[in-house]
């Protein structure tokens, strides 16, 4: 696993110098290893914002990719740093519910509580884990050292609660989970759920006071600045403005209601 990828996923941001010291730190270990930057920019302490885009993000990997994801508002205290193995990818970083999103996907195999101290930094801060324990713990799985080494099984872990999307009798009511660059709202009403409600796309969608009809097949089929649902690449019903923000002109947030009626 000389040549292993390893992705980076924090709320770090790119101002300081945490991302390059964990880079600095991997690569001592494994200088050979590929690393790739999901991204650092996730809202300082939302750990569901991480899960969802370390969801959209993993998969496109080969297999055998590890990643490495911290957003750890309780960093240094007892929440414990993870390991966990699919048939196909490694996920290291806190245990707080960050990788729920991504292993629904997989089939865990293992769960391995770092405590091994030979595989950490010789100093541990309590503030920054993401260099002396995290890094450190990737690179070595990177050089093919065996999960079971760096510490002991359990069998639970922590997981975040996915906002449900509500049904009745001709509505579905869900909600924003995330907010793109673009200002793309993103709702946790998925196709499948979507495709009884949909008969040559007479759905209204509802969020706030403004009222969307029908489904586009994509961007294309808007006029600029105008407001359209559609579903984005990771499944999941969007509420775009055609070379807009969506977010300012809609004037909403994350949390927000989204109605669906046919």
């Amino acid at each position: 696993m000389k040549n292993s990828i390893i992705t980076l996923l924090t709320d770090f941001g790119t101002r300081d110098h945490y991302v390059a010291s964990m880079k600095g730190v991997i690569l001592k270990i494994n200088p050979r290893c590929t690393l790739i930057d999901i991204t650092h920019k996730i809202n300082p302490h939302d750990i569901q914002e991480g899960a969802f885009i370390l969801a959209n993000a993993y998969s496109s990997f080969p297999k055998g990719t590890i990643h490495l994801a911290v957003v750890d508002p309780e960093v240094g205290s007892a929440r414990r740093p993870i390991l966990l193995v699919t048939p196909n990818y490694f996920f290291i970083g806190p245990d707080n519910g960050l990788f729920t999103f991504a292993v629904a996907r997989e089939r865990v195999k293992r769960v391995v509580v770092l405590t091994n101290k030979k595989y950490f930094l010789p100093q541990i801060s309590t503030t920054f884990h993401g260099k002396d324990l995290f890094a450190p713990v990737a690179a070595h799985l990177s050089l093919g050292v065996k999960p079971k080494a760096f510490g002991h099984e359990i069998k639970s872990w922590s997981k975040l609660h996915f906002p449900k999307v509500r049904m009745k009798k001709n509505e579905l009511m869900g909600e924003i989970i995330h907010i793109d660059a673009f200002g793309n709202l993103i709702t946790n009403i998925d196709a499948q759920q979507l495709l009884h409600f949909e008969k040559d796309h007479s759905i209204v969608i509802k969020i706030g006071k403004r009222v969307i009809q029908g489904l586009k097949k994509g961007y294309w089929e808007g006029k600029k600045g105008e407001r359209m649902a559609l579903f984005g690449s990771g499944g999941f019903l969007e509420i775009s403005v055609r070379e807009g923000n969506a977010k300012k002109i809609l004037k909403v947030e994350k949390g927000n209601r989204i109605i669906v009626n046919d």
